[in-house]
């Protein structure tokens, strides 16, 4: 599939919106945290130090992919995955992964955190693809769909 990622700009912030939403909406309830952040992902990712990238195909955005500082630390979350159904299958959800990991490294982030459900056995499995393994869910987790946290180690320090 050839199509481009590119970085966040305020223009895509209802793409970035409806895709998310979309998916949660397909496999989940969408939780009060989530339309906090996806509706402004300006001030809750980006002006927090955070990164947005988006999947574009000709003039159409396809998929989204986040990483989001964790407070207190000098990791992220890598979260607000999505593609758009019409374009599931064909590993544009991978494509992102691997530009966010390497633009991780390049930002020398030590580790990369994914909080996540069980019921996503796919995505799962993509993730301990990638190197991601599972470590303690603490009980305040911020999602409720939550019951699988993961780690990814990108350098030691």
């Amino acid at each position: 599939m050839n199509f481009k990622i590119i970085p966040f700009e305020n223009q895509y912030t209802k793409d970035f919106y409806h895709l998310n939403i979309e998916w949660l909406e397909a496999l989940f309830k969408v939780e009060a945290y989530d339309k906090k952040v996806l509706s402004q992902p300006q001030q809750y990712i980006i002006d927090t130090g955070g990164y947005i990238f988006l999947g574009r195909k000709d003039d159409v955005i396809i998929g989204t992919v986040a990483l989001m500082p964790i407070i207190n630390s000098n990791y992220f979350e890598l979260t607000k995955m999505a593609v758009s159904p019409k374009y599931r299958g064909l590993k544009i959800g991978q494509t992102m992964m691997e530009h966010v990991i390497e633009f991780a490294k390049t930002k020398q982030i030590p580790k990369l955190i994914i909080c996540s459900s069980t019921k996503l056995e796919n995505a799962i499995y993509i993730y301990k693809k990638y190197g991601f393994v599972e470590i303690p869910m603490e009980p305040n987790n911020h999602y409720e769909r939550s019951d699988i946290k993961m780690e990814l180690f990108l350098m030691r320090s």
